[in-house]
Order: C-alpha cells, then structure tokens, then sequence
C-alpha cells in the first residue's frame, strides 16, 4: 500500500511547481484579511427527526474574518484560518485552517478559478487529502483541505481525546459549512463553482453537511456512507482502532450509538440534491461495509449513475485516486442539465 501512494505522489507531483513559482510580489496576499459572513439557511423540514438533527447542528450566523498566513512545509501554498462556528473552549483547537494548494498560471500568477474544499480521512498525517488536494490543484482548482479538529495546526493533546472523538465530528461538520463561505470570501475562487469532497471520516463529515441547505455546487463522497454507529462498532482496521480507543475509554455500545447519531448523514440524506452528489464505494470495504454506502445511496435517491462502487476495498482504492479526481474535476467543470455521467465509459471502472 505504501508503493500505492508513492505512485500517486509522484503522479500528482507536477502541482508542486506552485509552491516556487506564485508572484508573492506581485500577489502580496499572505496575512491578508477579507470579510466574511455565515450564508447557513436551512430549508424548512416536514420530518421531526430530521429537523431535530438539523437544530442540533445549526448556528447563528455571523460575520468573521478569514485571515491567510504563511505555510509550513507540508501545508499547501498558504494557510486560510477562520473561527469555528462551534467552539468548543480551546482557542488551538477553535480557529479552523484550511491548507490552500493554490490554482496559478505558468507566470505562478494566481487565477480565478473553482474551488474544492476537500475533508480528509482519519489518519494523522492527512496523506490521501493531500493527494486530493494536489490533484485538483494539478487540474487548475484551487484546493482548500480543512484540517478537522485535532488535526494539524489545531492539534492540542487532550487527556479525554477519544471520548471528543465523535463530539468533534459536530464541530468538524460546522466547521465545513462554514468553510464554503470562508473560500467564497476570496477574490480568486470563482462562486458559482465550489464543491466539496470528502473521504472516509471526512465523507461522512461531508454526507452531513450536504443535508443542511445546498451551499455547494457538487458534492463528491469517497469511501464512506450512512449508519456511522455500524463503522464504528463492526468496522475493521482503522475502524477497529477508534473502537478500541473509545472502549479503553469507557464508552460503552449505547454511548457510541447516542454519540454517532448527533451527525448521522441518513438523518438528513433526504435532503441531499441527488443530481449534484456522487458517491464511490468500494465492494469489498471492510471498514465502511458497502451495505453502509448503498444505505445513503437509497437514502439520497442517488441515480445509478452517481454512486460508482469500485472493486476494491477501503485502502486499494487509492490505486484509482488518478480517475477519481479526473472525473470529479469533469463534473465541476460540466453544467448539471448536460446531464453527464460522474464516470465516463473509457474509464475501465463503474
């Protein structure tokens, strides 16, 4: 697996040439602040539950600042930081960074261009969001990949971190709403085309937000689904790892369940705009079971055509990132009414 993602960097190391090349002389935009404010409306809602979650993660918009700040080696061309809308007390851990892997021409002159805002997985290092975030950089994207809470420049050791785990995920969602309207604040970044992508615990982070109103232009889910508390209980490998940390902490069975339900994505997958979401799973998942994709799939009354399973399982997955991300840049780049497939015939996977 790790000669899988070598590959890959090397595949996608061409957007790297951006890191030298942009004109910070003639873009003098680090410590840059623009203003901005929460465009979060949810549409009214018929079913209880539903409306229950959506209370639960909703919050009074407001105006704040999006502030840009030099990188470090590993963190695209430039940070964006901007408050969380769900603070939770630690100011580490509550202003949000965004890693900016920025769209320039071959003068490294920046251009306006689409933006994705892509939610990473678990893993520490954030490996396959970066990839991600590159390959759309690569494309001629602007790439914003939010760091979660507890990850990166929020990272704070805490005594209780696996108790937060799930909690977070809360903040986490907030966090990425409000990041559509931090991007959309940016002078650069064209607004009619900013989409949002997701994998692993950043799907499911990314199912949920998509349920709220439909701020986003295009929704792209990888490697996760619907039934959270299902990952978490009976899932395999990295799943199997947060279970084993939730239960050296205590939590039982019916705590993770209560937990998980606060952002389950089926709750509000009714919500979802089907022709703008597409979803790729693996058949042979171990960590999020197909049984979970195809949950949100029907959930969202998703087309045939939007929910491309992939023979592969959570990990060998990656060896088709390249395709992925080419055909996730086709949809941004294509009007809706055209009607085009998110996985076109000559690709060699549906």
């Amino acid at each position: 697996m790790n000669c899988i993602f070598t590959l890959l960097l090397l595949s996608l190391s061409c957007g790297d040439a951006f890191d030298n090349q942009l004109n910070e002389n003639s873009d003098n935009f680090t410590s840059r602040t623009f203003s901005a404010n929460d465009s979060l409306q949810c549409p009214q809602e018929a079913n209880a539950d539903a409306r229950d979650c959506l209370e639960g993660l909703a919050w009074r918009s407001t105006d704040f600042s999006v502030v840009l700040e030099k990188p470090d080696k590993q963190s695209g061309d430039r940070l964006v930081r901007f408050p969380s809308p769900r603070p939770v007390g630690n100011a580490t851990n509550d202003l949000v960074a965004m890693e900016w892997y920025i769209a320039a021409d071959v003068s490294g002159k920046i251009k306006v261009a689409p933006a994705v805002v892509v939610v990473h997985e678990s893993g520490r290092n954030m490996t396959v969001g970066r990839i991600i975030a590159k390959g759309f950089r690569a494309k001629g994207m602007h790439a914003f990949l939010l760091q979660l809470p507890g990850y990166g420049a929020r990272r704070v050791p805490l005594p209780d971190e696996a108790t937060r785990m799930l909690p977070a995920l809360r903040q986490g969602i907030a966090d990425t709403r409000r990041a559509y309207d931090a991007v959309a604040a940016l002078p650069w970044v064209r607004k009619d085309r900013i989409a949002l992508q997701g994998t692993s615990l950043g799907g499911f982070v990314t199912a949920t937000v998509a349920g709220l109103d439909d701020s986003y232009d295009r929704i792209f889910i990888l490697l996760a689904g619907g039934n959270l508390h299902e990952v978490v209980l009976h899932g395999a490998k990295d799943a199997a790892k947060a279970r084993q940390k939730l239960e050296a902490a205590g939590v039982t069975e019916e705590q993770i369940i209560k937990m998980a339900r606060v952002v389950e994505p089926l709750r509000v997958a009714h919500r979802l705009q089907p022709e703008k979401v597409w979803l790729f799973s693996g058949t042979n998942d171990d960590v999020v079971p197909p049984s979970c994709s195809l949950a949100l799939a029907s959930a969202a009354a998703l087309p045939v055509d939007h929910h491309i399973q992939l023979p592969a399982d959570h990990y060998s997955g990656a060896i088709f990132l390249p395709i992925i991300i080419q055909q996730m840049v086709h949809c941004i780049e294509s009007d809706l009414e055209s009607g085009t497939p998110a996985i076109q015939p000559s690709s060699g996977i549906r």
